[in-house]
């Protein structure tokens, strides 16, 4: 008996450690648990009073009347009814698919072209942030710097195609170059900012991989369609997805320059948005289109991921 009783005790103490670490686990998920609250309480804070209250109510007013003078009055689906029938919305969401195709199209193969050259030729920080010095200029200051440049009279580009024995342009005032040159700025602005986006990227690659393709003779042509690029995909369809999502809401370059003209022709979804709001009073309306341009920016970049496969990567 006298050996049974250490026995039974030394049992019961093995048993309760494992309970008694349990519980301290648990304690201390729960401390680190609070401890991520209080840190991240400002910024949830944030997203729902700036971003998910506005959402909400947004979508309650886009079923109703409402001019911000008095109460909503409930429509129903009416306000989805009239945008059906609205021509100046078609024609908003064609310039801004236009805008979206110029300025990614061109905005993706220059950035990419630029991380390419950084990571293959320099590691310098001082070019990186030259690079960068666009992006950190307002998007109103570069606009209208662009289009003081561009003035057909006295702006410096018509000088520059005089020296060539070209005509001048008139680049923010012609409908066949508005949106291709509202574009193009913002093309300038954005470059740089995707290029570090996409050498990062690039940083994650091995450079073993490189080399081996180097030694079995592959060209530098051979080794960026068939190495870089699909070891990039996952970044690339991250970058490309923001930049969509960016341009479809350009509104800033507009509302500064062209104001939506000439003649419709750079009317943009967010700037038609802006005219029924704060120009109409009509906010149920505006709203109505908000909420269409959500879905639509919500079914592009789910398309975007899914046919880029983002989720997965060559690098295994």
């Amino acid at each position: 008996m006298a050996t049974v009783v250490p026995s039974t005790s030394k049992g019961s103490q093995g048993r309760s450690g494992p309970r008694r670490q349990g519980r301290q686990g648990r304690q201390g998920s729960s401390r680190e648990l609070g401890v991520a609250l209080v840190f991240l309480s400002p910024a949830l804070l944030g997203f729902l009073v700036f971003y998910a209250w506005p959402a909400v109510r947004g979508l309650y007013l886009s079923f109703t009347d409402y001019d911000l003078l008095t109460a909503p009055e409930f429509t129903g689906l009416d306000n989805y009814r009239r945008l059906l029938e609205d021509d100046v919305f078609w024609n908003s969401l064609w310039v801004t698919l236009q805008y979206v195709v110029i300025n990614i199209g061109v905005q993706m193969v220059l950035a990419l072209l630029i991380a390419v050259l950084i990571h293959r030729l320099t590691r310098s920080t001082v070019i990186r942030g030259v690079i960068l010095l666009p992006y950190l200029v307002s998007n109103v200051v570069v606009a209208l710097a662009w289009y003081w440049m561009a003035d057909y009279n006295l702006g410096i580009l018509n000088e520059a195609l005089g020296w060539f024995g070209i005509d001048p342009v008139s680049f923010f005032g012609d409908e066949a170059w508005a949106i291709p040159t509202i574009a193009l700025v913002n093309v300038w602005r954005h470059m740089g900012y995707t290029a570090l986006l996409i050498f990062a990227g690039l940083q994650t690659i091995n450079r073993d991989v490189y080399e081996a393709a180097a030694v079995d003779g592959a060209s530098e042509r051979r080794m960026f369609f068939q190495i870089t690029l699909p070891l990039l995909r996952p970044v690339l369809a991250l970058v490309l997805v923001i930049s969509v999502i960016g341009s479809w809401q350009i509104f800033d370059t507009v509302a500064v320059t062209t104001q939506g003209g000439p003649i419709d022709s750079t009317r943009v979804i967010q700037y038609y948005i802006y005219e029924n709001a704060f120009t109409r009073f009509d906010f149920g309306y505006a709203s109505a289109i908000s909420v269409v341009l959500f879905l639509i920016l919500a079914g592009v970049a789910l398309a975007q991921l899914k046919m880029l496969r983002a989720g997965e990567s060559d690098q295994a």
